[in-house]
């Protein structure tokens, strides 16, 4: 997969850098970036494949809806009502429809599978607003958030 994100380093936690060429794809990105840091899909294990025949696994599709004052903390609020549908649904979202998006609301459909069917590497325990940017440079979109880990 490209990914669309770079990591950024930050003592005692994480951030990521986004790009992307309009809004909808910008927040989407972020979202795809923060999930990829959380959790990773395993090689098939002969463990694993018996699990999915005993209990095949479906993916769930949970509407999202969030707001904000102006862009930036739309972006935070989206981020952290992700992960806190996430732990809620014991979800990991793999994919983002962002049906509306202006400077103030979001509404989403976000798409996920249960969490055993991931190796989790990171827990994320919120967006923050510490060195926060949501900009558009020269045309594109640019985001950079640290998560509190």
């Amino acid at each position: 997969m490209h990914k669309s994100y770079e990591i950024i380093e930050h003592t005692a936690d994480i951030g990521i850098r986004c790009r992307s060429s309009n809004l909808k794809e910008l927040f989407k990105n972020a979202a795809l970036a923060m999930f990829d840091l959380i959790a990773e899909k395993p090689k098939s294990s002969f463990l694993q494949s018996f699990l999915n025949k005993l209990s095949p696994n479906k993916s769930e599709k949970i509407e999202v809806g969030v707001k904000g004052q102006d862009t930036e903390e739309l972006f935070v609020n989206w981020l952290n009502e992700l992960l806190s549908l996430s732990a809620a649904e014991g979800l990991i979202f793999y994919d983002f429809i962002i049906e509306k998006l202006d400077s103030n609301i979001l509404e989403a459909v976000a798409i996920g599978n249960e969490f055993r069917e991931y190796r989790v590497n990171k827990e994320i325990k919120a967006a923050t607003y510490h060195e926060l940017k949501v900009s558009q440079v020269k045309g594109a979109w640019q985001a950079e958030v640290i998560f509190d880990v």
